[in-house]
């Protein structure tokens, strides 16, 4: 009787066995989905608070380089510009790579301001010169050279200046010259002073007229002074050779002739300049021409005499353009009563040429960025915003704004590209992809 009971009480409780493992199979099959959901769910929310949806914000963690802050990448590493160690960022918006425009203003604590000693200043409007830079070369001015020529045929007997690159003086004696032409014109001469000399001769109005013809074939033809005139006809005596001055004050540029050389009419037998005032010939681009006028101011430098300047002036600008160089050339006048300034000599020039009114600003507060030219704009409570501009004039530590500004707004003359490092520290610039920005991809290719 005991073992029938015995055998149904160890049935009980193998049933009951049973039924705890059924029940703790069911409760693990409905507890483990709810814990895997929960789990997908908060990776989902990590996911999403690091990229955002379709990258809208930007990751929660990057590195970028400190000298070059448009450098973000998701790992560390080495800035690839200046090699610089990455340093890692943490919150900051996504903005596109570059784009200033994206970012309205920076606003800066006075600590800040000081500690990045950013300076302003107003833009104001004045009266800005350009300065327009040129090369040239000396050369002599055309109206003062002269030839001095063989008037007549004759033998050079006898030569005064006899090297080129003498200095002479007007009226000094060059050479002299026996002519037999020159002879018997002169003893003419001396035969009609003596026919006129013949008492009675005063009423006969053809020896005046003989010696009057005389006298002019004497001056004018063969080229005798008056000084020489007068002497033959004070002498009443005829020299074998005349000696023949130099015309004007100057240079021998060249020497033709030598003793006992024949000449014939027409010969040049010197070429003579006057060196106190020159020429120089300005190459000038054709983007400049149009701002050059007669009697614009020109500065020169010569490289023969460091640290000096001559002042001259535009005397003419050449009507035709140089097809190879696509220059104009302009003549330039200048004094050189030093001499210093010699021909073919080069020079290098400065164009004074006086500009309208316009907005100026110093050249620093221009950030030249390829595309855009920027100038940070001062706004309330030390906010800076970028602003588009078009510059125009260069001048000194001026430049002209042509459009983007306006009179008396206060602009970043100094610490501007450290206001530029800060924006974009405050919306580092993303790839999307894990790939590092530089900033520089629109140039080199994208950087894999």
């Amino acid at each position: 009787m005991k073992s029938p009971m015995r055998s149904h009480f160890r049935r009980m409780i193998n049933m009951r066995t049973v039924l705890k493992f059924i029940f703790i199979v069911m409760l693990v099959i409905l507890v483990i989905p709810g814990c895997g959901d929960s789990g997908d769910r908060d990776a989902q929310n990590r996911a999403d608070t690091t990229t955002g949806d379709g990258g809208g914000e930007a990751q929660s963690e990057y590195y970028t380089c400190p000298m070059h802050p448009s450098v973000v990448s998701d790992k560390p590493g080495s800035c690839p510009v200046c090699g610089m160690s990455l340093v890692k960022r943490a919150g900051a918006p996504k903005v596109s790579s570059g784009d200033l425009g994206v970012i309205q203003s920076v606003s800066l604590s006075p600590a800040q301001r000081v500690m990045a000693n950013v300076a302003t200043s107003a833009a104001i409007r004045r009266s800005i010169d350009r300065e327009i830079a040129a090369v040239g070369v000396v050369d002599y001015a055309e109206p003062l050279r002269t030839k001095v020529t063989a008037r007549f045929r004759g033998r050079i007997e006898k030569l005064h200046v006899d090297y080129t690159g003498t200095r002479v003086e007007k009226g000094q004696p060059l050479f002299e010259l026996y002519s037999p032409d020159l002879y018997s014109a002169e003893r003419e001469f001396v035969l009609a002073l003596k026919a006129v000399d013949v008492p009675g001769s005063e009423s006969n109005p053809d020896r005046k007229a003989m010696l009057d013809a005389a006298r002019d074939r004497l001056s004018i033809h063969f080229g005798l002074t008056r000084d020489q005139v007068a002497r033959v006809e004070s002498a009443r005596t005829v020299d074998q050779t005349v000696t023949f001055y130099s015309p004007i004050s100057g240079t021998v540029l060249g020497k033709e002739v030598q003793e006992g050389q024949y000449v014939a009419e027409g010969t040049v037998l010197y070429d003579l300049a006057d060196l106190s005032q020159v020429w120089i010939y300005l190459d000038v681009y054709e983007k400049d021409v149009r701002f050059i006028r007669t009697a614009h101011p020109v500065r020169i430098r010569a490289e023969s005499y460091p640290g000096e300047v001559f002042n001259g002036r535009v005397t003419f600008i050449d009507p035709v353009l140089d097809s190879e160089t696509r220059t104009v050339r302009v003549r330039t006048e200048f004094d050189n009563a030093s001499g210093k300034l010699k021909p073919q000599m080069y020079v290098k020039a400065e164009i004074h040429v006086p500009a309208a009114e316009a907005v100026v600003v110093p050249a620093s507060a221009v950030m030249y960025t390829g595309r855009r030219n920027i100038v940070w704009v001062e706004g309330k409570d030390n906010t800076f915003e970028p602003r588009d501009v078009r510059v125009g004039v260069t001048a000194g530590a001026m430049v002209e704004i042509l459009d983007g500004l306006h009179e008396g707004e206060m602009v970043v003359a100094s610490g501007g590209y450290l206001i530029e490092s800060e924006s974009q520290l405050r919306a580092p610039a993303q790839s999307g992809s894990g790939k590092t920005v530089t900033g520089h991809e629109g140039h080199t290719g994208e950087r894999q």
